[in-house]
């Protein structure tokens, strides 16, 4: 057998068994209804102007 190849009934075999101990995620387990609020004395411009400096910030790091 070359590299990457495979016996198909020993791979079948194999994801049946692996099957059984698979337990479910329960996704919504730790959902949560809420609100989320802030103030801030900056005003929007600000902001932006910030979000803009951070951004060219990890562009000269890459």
């Amino acid at each position: 057998m070359g590299f990457g190849s495979y016996d198909e009934s020993e791979q079948q075999q194999q994801t049946a068994d692996d099957d059984d101990d698979v337990e479910a995620v329960n996704v919504h387990e730790n959902d949560h209804n809420g609100q989320l609020s802030f103030e801030s004395n900056a005003s929007t411009d600000e902001l932006v102007s910030q979000l803009g400096s951070m951004k060219d910030d990890d562009e000269d790091d890459a």
